[in-house]
């Protein structure tokens, strides 16, 4: 890889970065507000939700994971009428 191109894909996340960053800060103070409840929704939806509602069923079923991997093959090679 030449260090131009090398330079060129550290400089990237920077570029993206300052993109994001600056396009926020030109928001109205409304629309910072509609984004900090849709972040927190779904922070809510996918962090405080699966603690609560969708337990390890892999984990509290078997002890090991060559046990808890056959069990999802059979489940994903099992034909669906039995």
């Amino acid at each position: 890889m030449k260090r131009e191109s090398f330079s060129k894909l550290l400089e990237w996340p920077v570029t993206v970065y300052r993109f994001y960053y600056n396009g926020f800060k030109g928001q109205s103070k409304w629309s910072r507000q509609i984004w900090i409840i849709i972040i927190l929704k779904l922070f809510i939806m996918f962090f405080i939700l699966k603690l609560f509602f969708f337990p390890n069923f892999l984990k509290s079923k078997y002890n090991n994971d060559k046990d808890r991997g056959d069990y999802v093959i059979e489940q994903l090679t099992k034909p669906k009428n039995q």
